[in-house]
């Protein structure tokens, strides 16, 4: 198996800077992640129960290993404000060899 198939990104969206803070600090200190950045100032359109909604979101995007996935969906869910978080797997397909080695550890 190619190193670049163990690994993935999770993009996450949080309501809040502190929120993400907290969520991505939770991440890395339990070792679900490598690294979670977090980009602030993002415009959010969508639906939510028929009502068309526009809001401020902070992205969150870790890097991990996709065997990890499923506890790093658990802790998200645990300690995020929304009813339903967006949390997606995003392959990694390549990249920096040295890099792709230190996301696994």
């Amino acid at each position: 198996m190619e190193l670049s198939e163990k690994l993935c990104l999770a993009y996450i969206t949080a309501g809040s800077l502190d929120e993400a803070k907290i969520i991505g600090k939770n991440l890395v200190e339990q070792n679900l992640t490598a690294c979670v950045n977090l980009i602030e100032n993002m415009t959010s359109i969508y639906k939510w129960e028929d009502k068309l909604e526009e809001g401020q979101e902070v992205v969150m995007i870790a890097k991990t290993r996709k065997t990890l996935m499923p506890k790093l969906i658990e802790t998200v869910n645990r300690l995020h404000s929304y009813d339903c978080p967006c949390i997606l797997e995003l392959p990694i397909q390549g990249g920096n060899p040295d890099f792709l080695n230190w996301i696994i550890g």
